[in-house]
C-alpha cells in the first residue's frame, strides 16, 4: 500500500532532506585524492548528528556505517574502510539518509576524484540527467512507470546499461516503502501519481553490462564485468504542481 503523507509529515521529511542535501553538496569539497572512504563516512555521521538527527543507514539491516561509499565498479552499499584511499581517476558514490522525528530522507551522488576519464565523467552526468528526465514526469496525471521509462531512455541514449536488480522506492517513516520505482519499463503503467506520494528515485547505471553481484561482505554490489557504475538519487514529493525535491541543496539547483 502506498502511504500518502500529510503536509506536516512532508514538512518533517523536508527538514531531514535539507540536511541530507547540504551534506552531499559539502562532500564536493571533502572528496579528493588521499582521503579514505571511512573519512567520508565520519564526515557524514558527524554532520547528521550535529543537526540533531539520526543516521538512517547505521544499523539498518546490520549495515555498519552511516554512509554507503562505493568506488568505481562498486554500484551500491559499499562499506567504508579506513584503508581504502581514493586516488585521482576514481569515481565514488555516496548514499546517505537522515531521520528527523521518525521521518526519513534518502539521497546519493557520484563524485569525481581528481581528473577522471571522459567516460567516467559522462557516466556521472548521465546518472544525474536521467534523474531529472524522470522528475519531469513526477506530476499528477502521470503514472509511476512514466518516470521509469524516462530514466531508461536517457541512460540508454548514452550507451550505458540500466541496472535491473536494484530500484528506487517509496519513503516516509521507513526508508523502504511501497511502491518500487524501477529505472526501466514501458510508460503508462503502475499507480497514478498523487499528491502526498514520497518517492526515492535513484537511477543506477553501468558502463558495461547490467549484470551485478554481491561481494562476500554481504553488502557491496559490484559490476560483474568490473567496469564503472554510477548512482544518483533524491527524495521527491508529489504535489499538485511542481514536484518537491527535498534532498537537493539550493546551491545545486
Amino acid at each position: 500500500m502506498i502511504k500518502i503523507k500529510t503536509d506536516k509529515q512532508i514538512g518533517l521529511m523536508a527538514e531531514s532532506g535539507k540536511v541530507t542535501g547540504r551534506i552531499l553538496h559539502e562532500l564536493k569539497e571533502i572528496i579528493r585524492p588521499g582521503i579514505s572512504t571511512m573519512d567520508i563516512d565520519r564526515f557524514v555521521e558527524e554532520e547528521i548528528l550535529r543537526a540533531g538527527m539520526v543516521p538512517t543507514f547505521k544499523g539498518y539491516g546490520g549495515f555498519p556505517a552511516s554512509a554507503c561509499v562505493s568506488v568505481n565498479e562498486e554500484l551500491v552499499h559499499g562499506i567504508p574502510n579506513a584503508d581504502r584511499k581514493l586516488k585521482s581517476g576514481d569515481i565514488v558514490s555516496v548514499d546517505i539518509g537522515a531521520t528527523h522525528q521518525g521521518w526519513v530522507s534518502d539521497a546519493a551522488r557520484t563524485y569525481m576524484v581528481g581528473e577522471v576519464s571522459d567516460t567516467a565523467a559522462r557516466l556521472i552526468r548521465t546518472a544525474e540527467e536521467s534523474f531529472f528526465e524522470g522528475l519531469k514526469r513526477c506530476r499528477t496525471g502521470y503514472r509511476l512507470s512514466d518516470i521509469s521509462h524516462a530514466i531508461q531512455a536517457r541512460i540508454e541514449e548514452e550507451g550505458f546499461s540500466v541496472v535491473l536488480d536494484y530500484v528506487g522506492h517509496g519513503i516516509g517513516r521507513e526508508m523502504h516503502e511501497s511502491p518500487q520505482v524501477k529505472n526501466y519499463g514501458d510508460p503508462g503503467h503502475g499507480p497514478p501519481l498523487a499528491k502526498g506520494m514520497a518517492l526515492a528515485i535513484e537511477p543506477m547505471l553501468n558502463e558495461g553490462k547490467a549484470d551485478v553481484s554481491t561481494q562476500d561482505d554481504g553488502w557491496t554490489v559490484v559490476t560483474r564485468d568490473g567496469r564503472l557504475a554510477g548512482h544518483y538519487e533524491n527524495t521527491v514529493i508529489i504535489t499538485e504542481g511542481e514536484p518537491l525535491v527535498i534532498t537537493l541543496d539550493e546551491r545545486d539547483k
